[in-house]
């Protein structure tokens, strides 16, 4: 078993101490080194002064808002962030994801689902670059040839088709928000025009998916945005 220094970092911010305790001990587990706060201001301490692998992040703090927190610790770090939160409203998540969230869950969650989202936040981090090559499931994406193949076939994407599916598939298991991608694929011109994104993704998964109806690869976040499968 790794030593404790060597075990990823989990901080978690919460100030319910029944979620603190069942937090504890579903990740106290000697997979984690587990770290906590009860507050914004003692999150912001913690994170700086021990540099988290991790953050799981509620919304509700006791002295500031955690979409704040999130913005604080942005200015000056890239550390994956995971909202757990009671707020259930789009616009709620889309301003944490905005703000800099890397992942969103809504209370309750299942811990299954929990410990999954935090092994992909974690193996993401500890890609530098990305892969030239992205293997998802039966789906290839070769970044330096621009090819993509599908069960070993090529598929034919037009060059917006491919950039939308190289973004995705770069931060895959990362929810994107709409303004996120627009800015991205079609610049901050393009933000008050959510349907060119719709269209496009709807193109897309008539190339690459094998049940339209069912996406495999590209996962719709509803009222928020997309994610691609990390698996």
């Amino acid at each position: 078993m790794p030593s404790e220094e060597k075990l990823p970092r989990i901080l978690v911010v919460d100030d319910e101490p029944s979620i603190l305790r069942f937090l504890r001990t579903v990740l106290n587990t000697g997979e984690f080194s587990l770290h906590q706060a009860e507050n914004g201001h003692a999150a912001l301490a913690a994170a700086a002064a021990v540099r988290p692998d991790v953050i799981l992040l509620d919304l509700g703090l006791p002295d500031m808002d955690g979409v704040e927190v999130i913005q604080r610790i942005r200015e000056w770090s890239q550390v994956p962030i995971i909202v757990l939160s009671v707020r259930e409203r789009e616009d709620d998540k889309v301003k944490a994801l905005d703000a800099g969230a890397d992942d969103y869950l809504t209370k309750p969650f299942g811990v299954a689902e929990l410990l999954a989202r935090i092994r992909v936040t974690l193996r993401r981090s500890t890609q530098q670059t990305p892969e030239p090559v992205v293997r998802v499931d039966e789906l290839e994406i070769d970044m330096p040839r621009r090819r993509v193949t599908i069960r070993g076939e090529e598929v034919q994407l037009t060059p917006t088709e491919y950039d939308l599916l190289r973004l995705l598939a770069i931060h895959a298991g990362k929810v994107l928000t709409h303004n996120q991608i627009l800015k991205q694929i079609w610049g901050p011109g393009h933000l008050e025009q959510p349907h060119v994104l719709r269209v496009t993704v709807s193109n897309l998964r008539r190339k690459i998916e094998q049940d339209v109806s069912r996406p495999r690869y590209i996962v719709t976040e509803l009222g928020v945005g997309y994610r691609m499968s990390s698996a």
